[in-house]
């Protein structure tokens, strides 16, 4: 049974989806998102961002530090480590859509004015947001969905996702209704994490790259 207390107890974002309006409806609409206690830490809610019309669709974990000050998706030193990849493997990042499965930032800090540390969000929060990346689904309609990460993975192909395993391959699923083209990959952070930098962006790039092919 669900709690009837604060609408972040039913652990989901339905309510607060508008069923038309496009981008911008979802996009307003997001910002009053209380479907999980996220919300109450974050700065502000970060919606996705591109093209309505765009082929490729990018979808990462969560917004971090720089994203969640900034209000966008992918500003930060993954995000512009992800452009760089893109253009490497000739897919043009202005003509990608790019949003995360999770919206709102979520992260640990020892005290006041102390770094915010980046917390992975659990299948419950990733579950209450999945009614958004749905919405951007359906209205975005993309050829191909590039899938960075485990969580993003977890969130759009369920829990037994693992990236190693399908990494640089195309797969075909049903996702949130609809048949998708999904190529998965690291999240660039994992990249930045990396003993082996470049080695660890040319297996990004060369995945990337299943991506362009695919869409070719």
């Amino acid at each position: 049974m669900v709690a009837t207390g604060a609408p972040e107890d039913a652990y989901t974002a339905e309510p607060f989806v508008p069923g038309r309006g496009g981008l911008p409806a979802l996009r307003k609409a997001a910002a009053g998102c209380r479907g999980c206690p996220l919300h109450r830490d974050a700065t502000q809610v970060v919606f996705g961002a591109g093209n309505t019309d765009a082929r490729v669709m990018l979808v990462g974990e969560q917004p971090g530090d720089q994203e969640d000050r900034q209000g966008k998706p992918f500003v930060g030193p993954a995000g512009k480590l992800l452009d760089r990849a893109l253009a490497d493997a000739g897919i043009d990042p202005g003509e990608a859509y790019v949003t995360n499965a999770v919206k709102h930032f979520k992260f640990t800090q020892a005290e006041p004015r102390k770094r915010r540390i980046h917390k992975a969000p659990n299948l419950r929060e990733m579950t209450a947001c999945g009614p958004w990346l749905a919405a951007e689904l359906a209205v975005v309609e993309p050829e191909l969905i590039v899938v960075l990460g485990a969580t993003a993975g977890k969130a759009l192909l369920g829990s037994s996702f693992r990236v190693t395993q399908v990494r640089g391959t195309v797969l075909e699923e049903e996702i949130h209704g609809r048949p998708e083209r999904l190529v998965p990959t690291v999240h660039p952070s994992a990249v930045l994490r990396s003993d082996d930098r470049e080695a660890a962006y040319q297996g990004l790039v060369s995945d990337l790259e299943v991506a362009a092919r695919a869409l070719s």
